[in-house]
């Protein structure tokens, strides 16, 4: 009688999730079929979280440009790579001389997270030597759009980052600049651009009153002038780290670089992150080489191997697929304790590029990172349905023509069926 009950139950519970599973397909069948999707590609892929079973599937299998959520994979590296605390310096001290060279760390003064170990560090050292050639990338990563060198989002990569590699120009009521080192090379005039293609001359408008993130263009000697203004004192140059172990200065946590790469979809701190993880497993500031060693450690049982070139997204050269990103989250979800989790993604209607967008009627039911360029959206997290379960999902949609947000309300809908349904 027992065992009777028992199958009774299982069977009940097999045919309620089958049916869930059933309205829920029918719901994005229809909705994918409509004349909206038909000169898009879209890919779905939903899972439950903890039975892996596959709620909906749809072109999952198929390449995307990702956008931003190539952020995903970079959280991913930089969680199983970096320490606690972010790497900010390596240095050697040798009897009066304190050698040190830049680990990639974006945090140093910038102007968000605004970290200052690392400059109190070098305050408390009389003789400082500035360790050149760590940087072994380029300044942008490839197929990055050429014209974009004078937004905020385009910042360059370098070994010793500072202010984020940005100008920061607002009025207090008289014109402010940060680093305080480019005053000179700001011109309060209305021009085309904010900065010249291949100079550090800025322009801020007269009549403008807001703050103007402008990019500037980074070199050793551009580090040393900024550090040496900063902390006014001289420093000197060598091209390679005197013989001896290298010590490292911890700096800022890692969660609050985390968070604000994945709430704001920083492009800067994502690039700069693959730069850190680099230099710990390799001591060289590569992005590639942590790419590569994710990509041939890690995730190697990936289904589908997906072409990774940067750690942003601007590239339209990254492809990667619906399940490459499930695979991703769903390892994170193994790897990182939920309540953590969540912190470090968006949440609907409440946190970063989603506080406007999938809203609770009480609480976030959403944690999702977005990815944006032009005719591309997609949207790849987690969602806690009404019945408390949860569910890793990743919406792929490509080449549309319409506006992104209708993209987002048929996005939404779907959302809101899978909370309401599952």
């Amino acid at each position: 009688m027992k065992n009777f009950l028992f199958l009774t139950v299982i069977i009940l519970l097999l045919s309620a999730c089958s049916s869930k599973k059933s309205l829920i397909s029918k719901a994005f069948d229809k909705q994918l079929s409509s004349a909206f999707y038909q000169n898009q590609f879209t890919g779905v892929l939903v899972i439950d979280a903890e039975t892996k079973d596959t709620i909906y599937n749809n072109n999952s299998n198929k390449y995307f440009t990702p956008a931003s959520n190539t952020k995903i994979f970079t959280l991913y590296a930089a969680l199983k790579t970096l320490p606690v605390q972010i790497p900010a310096l390596k240095y050697i001290e040798i009897n009066d001389t304190l050698y040190f060279e830049g680990t990639g760390d974006p945090s140093f003064l910038h102007p968000y997270i605004k970290d200052s170990t690392a400059l109190k560090f070098l305050q408390n050292h009389s003789n400082l030597v500035f360790v050149l050639n760590k940087f072994q990338d380029k300044k942008y990563g490839p197929g990055w759009a050429w014209d974009d060198y004078q937004w905020y989002y385009s910042a360059e990569k370098s070994a010793l980052p500072i202010n984020g590699n940005v100008v920061m120009t607002y009025k207090n009521p008289e014109l402010m600049v940060s680093p305080s080192y480019f005053k000179d090379s700001v011109l309060e005039l209305t021009h085309l651009n904010h900065r010249n293609e291949t100079s550090n001359t800025f322009y801020y408008p007269p009549i403008k009153k807001d703050t103007l993130e402008t990019p500037f263009i980074t070199s050793n000697q551009t580090t040393q002038s900024i550090l040496e203004d900063l902390l006014s004192k001289k420093i000197g140059t060598v091209s390679t780290m005197p013989t001896g172990e290298k010590q490292t200065l911890n700096g800022t946590n890692a969660d609050s670089i985390y968070i604000r790469m994945m709430h704001e979809s920083d492009n800067f701190i994502a690039e700069l992150l693959l730069l850190v993880s680099a230099g710990v497993l390799t001591d060289t500031l590569n992005g590639k080489l942590t790419r590569d060693y994710i990509l041939e450690n890690e995730l190697k049982n990936l289904k589908q191997e997906p072409r990774w070139v940067d750690g942003s997204g601007l590239s339209r050269y990254n492809l990667f697929t619906p399940q490459n990103m499930v695979s991703v989250l769903d390892q994170l979800y193994t790897l990182v304790p939920q309540e953590r989790l969540f912190s470090i993604f968006p949440a609907g209607g409440l946190s970063g590029t989603l506080k406007n967008r999938y809203a609770g009627d009480e609480e976030p039911y959403v944690f999702a990172k977005s990815g944006s360029l032009s005719n591309n959206y997609c949207l790849s997290g987690y969602l806690v349905a009404n019945s408390g379960k949860v569910l890793i999902f990743s919406f792929m949609n490509n080449h549309f023509k319409q506006s992104t947000s209708e993209e987002r309300n048929r996005l939404e809908q779907m959302l809101q069926t899978l909370r309401d349904t599952y």
